[in-house]
């Protein structure tokens, strides 16, 4: 728990609430907390599933504008401490596309920029239908360069293109639509539809979901063949574990699973 992220474990679940009000933005005292928080769950084999969440009615209006701002009178005009909080945040989110654990964005309420960056990251994300989402730095004169990175590795380059260089906002169905989040669930029901989705992940054998997520981010980036080549090497890794050696000798013996641990 630190002044700015709310950390509790609920069985094999984690869930990190961003509690920077009113605009839970990702200073780099929420960066910095997040990437200690995603540190720490990579050897608890408590933890399963990652869910980020945030507290009042924004999900995250990004990067902390005000905090970068006061930098501007720094010696070297804040490019010191700008270098510093992208450092921090890229190292954030390629954390979350690395973790071995799952985790699972949960948006209330507006994700934007930043923190459209940060759902764009997540493995899955479930938003209710109020919740709005935009790369919309270039109303400021800022192009969203950074948040681009995760936005074009989710929905189509074109499509990214448009929200970048628009600035507009989309709804939650209409980033169901173009593959940026999951599914659209009502506001009263976000909580419980993203808990269901977290448990049914953390009931799966996390051998094979570990190698699964590893896989799935390496392959992305092969040609055809090289794919195929390590697909088959993981899933000969995976028969070998002892996960499903017991998960295939439930099947054939009509019995449910009992998994190591």
């Amino acid at each position: 728990m630190t002044e700015t992220l709310k950390v509790e474990r609920n069985d094999r679940i984690l869930r990190l609430t961003l509690q920077n009000p009113p605009a839970n933005a990702l200073s780099e005292e929420v960066l910095m907390a997040l990437q200690a928080a995603l540190d720490d769950a990579i050897e608890d084999d408590r933890v399963r599933v990652i869910i980020i969440a945030a507290s009042g009615k924004l999900f995250s209006a990004g990067h902390d504008l005000k905090q970068m701002t006061s930098h501007r009178t720094d010696a070297d005009r804040g490019k010191s401490y700008f270098e510093g909080v992208f450092g921090i945040c890229s190292r954030v989110m390629q954390s979350i596309v690395n973790h071995p654990k799952p985790v699972i964005a949960e948006v209330g309420g507006l994700a934007t920029a930043a923190g459209c960056q940060l759902v764009a990251s997540c493995d899955l994300a479930i938003a209710s239908d109020q919740a709005t989402f935009g790369v919309n730095g270039i109303d400021v004169g800022l192009f969203c360069t950074t948040p681009a990175v995760a936005l074009t590795r989710v929905v189509s380059r074109k499509r990214a293109t448009e929200l970048l260089l628009t600035g507009d906002m989309i709804d939650a169905a209409a980033a169901a639509e173009i593959g940026l989040i999951n599914r659209v669930v009502s506001n009263k029901s976000l909580t419980d539809a993203v808990n269901e989705m977290a448990a049914i992940i953390a009931a799966k054998p996390p051998v094979a979901v570990k190698l699964g997520k590893a896989a799935l981010l390496r392959q992305a980036g092969m040609d055809l063949s090289k794919a195929y080549e390590l697909a088959s090497s993981v899933m000969v890794e995976n028969l070998l574990a002892e996960e499903a050696e017991e998960g295939i000798n439930a099947f054939l013996e009509k019995r449910p699973p009992k998994w190591p641990g």
